[in-house]
């Protein structure tokens, strides 16, 4: 599944990885507003990195966690939803809107019985230092998003964007340049 190649989502290892995500994840969602700490714990446990002084707002979705590596300092908002079939890296200093969603899944479309048959495979999603993602953006597999850059809300982000922009649409296109830093 991490390679690349296509894989059967019904295995039964995989199966199993997901149900053991899913129930840190009923923990984690189940966490009340003041328990940060537990919220933390729970994360470092689950996902394959989490930075210092990052955190994540309840409803949170992921298949594996495992996968996953967010940087210090980053915020993801309410009802995030990952699918980490393949590597899912977050930068530090990020901020990722509500509803997000970051798609790494990828189906079958020319071979109608291969999708019937539930055969899928996975490509990574890359997000650099200081990203903002606006709420609702949905970013599909194999695509990488430069630092300081900045995605408006609603956008669907189907390939890659370079580093200080602002980009914004369906499919997300480089609407302007944004300063660099200084």
């Amino acid at each position: 599944m991490l390679s690349g190649a296509r894989y059967a989502d019904g295995d039964p290892e995989l199966v199993g990885m997901r149900r053991a995500c899913q129930r840190m994840l009923d923990r984690f969602n189940a966490t009340v507003a003041d328990e940060d700490a537990e919220r933390t714990a729970i994360l470092r446990e689950l996902l394959g990195g989490f930075g210092e002084g990052s955190w994540v707002m309840p409803r949170f979705q992921c298949d594996y966690g495992s996968h996953i590596t967010i940087g210090a300092n980053s915020f993801l908002n309410y009802d995030a939803i990952l699918l980490d079939c393949a590597p899912i890296s977050i930068g530090d200093d990020c901020s990722i809107g509500p509803r997000v969603q970051l798609l790494t899944a990828l189906h079958p479309m020319d071979d109608h019985r291969a999708r019937r048959a539930r055969w899928e495979s996975a490509a990574p999603i890359a997000i650099g230092d200081n990203v903002w993602f606006g709420g609702g953006v949905i970013v599909c597999p194999e695509v990488r998003v430069g630092r300081n850059t900045v995605v408006g809300a609603g956008s669907v982000v189907t390939r890659d964007l370079p580093d200080h922009v602002f980009a914004a649409g369906n499919p997300a296109r480089v609407i302007r340049e944004l300063p660099t830093e200084q």
